[in-house]
């Protein structure tokens, strides 16, 4: 089983976002991902809609799509949309050459069979969200870039100095670039925080940032989406 040590980000464990159709499955799923030392989120059914997928800061998004009403390989296609850059993993209940071939011609990054071999999936996760972390040392967002190891944040090759909470509320919105994320999603992801503390803390926060991102530049890159939270924008209207 994959340590604690070899999944951390920094002082953050890494989040993997979890639909499996049948609730029993989710929750031992869950119950074998957290053991690793990760995170888990489990997502629910996507029929009503995606806002709670793509407003999951996940850095691994696991999905099984062979037991639900629709058609396996768009399953995955939709799931691949809302993983963007970040790993996909699609999971069979049975142990199934067809299935595994379907879902990384669909998309996906990886594929297995795992009710009789749990092991191998949280090995199989691990190596992804290691080589994903490598190859995430760098966000690059139209005119910004966000080096995620030595903390450096350029737009347009302008160094931009930015404390702790700023940079994490960047490199955020930026794993998603075009997308809003939601304020309870940022209270998520930066502050750690599952509930609304009923302060201002993310609107300061984002006011600072909007004034060293944008201020001096042609268009501003940081928008606010009613009803629907914050958003980078990686180009002009």
């Amino acid at each position: 089983m994959a340590s604690s040590e070899s999944v951390a980000e920094g002082s953050r464990k890494l989040l993997v976002a979890v639909y499996h159709p049948r609730a029993e499955s989710a929750d031992r799923l869950y119950a074998a991902i957290e053991s690793a030392g990760l995170a888990v989120q489990v997502l629910p059914s996507h029929v009503n809609g995606l806002h709670p997928w793509r407003d999951c800061c996940f850095d691994l998004l696991l999905v099984n799509p062979f037991l639900d009403w629709q058609d396996p390989f768009a399953f995955v296609r939709l799931a691949a949309s809302v993983a963007g850059r970040r790993p996909l993993i699609a999971i069979s209940d049975r142990d199934s050459l067809d299935d595994r071939m379907l879902a990384l011609a669909a998309g996906a990054d990886d594929a297995v069979g795992w009710t009789d071999n749990l092991p191998e999936l949280l090995v199989r996760i691990a190596g992804l969200l290691r080589r994903s972390r490598i190859a995430a040392g760098q966000i690059d967002a139209g005119e910004l870039r966000i080096d995620l190891i030595d903390r450096r944040v350029e737009r347009a090759g302008r160094a931009i100095r930015l404390p702790l909470r700023e940079f994490d509320l960047l490199a955020n919105l930026a794993r998603v670039p075009d997308r809003p994320l939601s304020r309870d999603a940022l209270l998520r992801a930066v502050w750690r925080l599952d509930f609304d503390p009923g302060t201002n803390r993310v609107e300061v926060h984002m006011s600072r940032l909007r004034a060293k991102v944008d201020r001096g530049f042609a268009w501003p890159m940081l928008w606010t989406v009613t009803g629907q939270g914050y958003a980078l924008r990686s180009r002009p209207d």
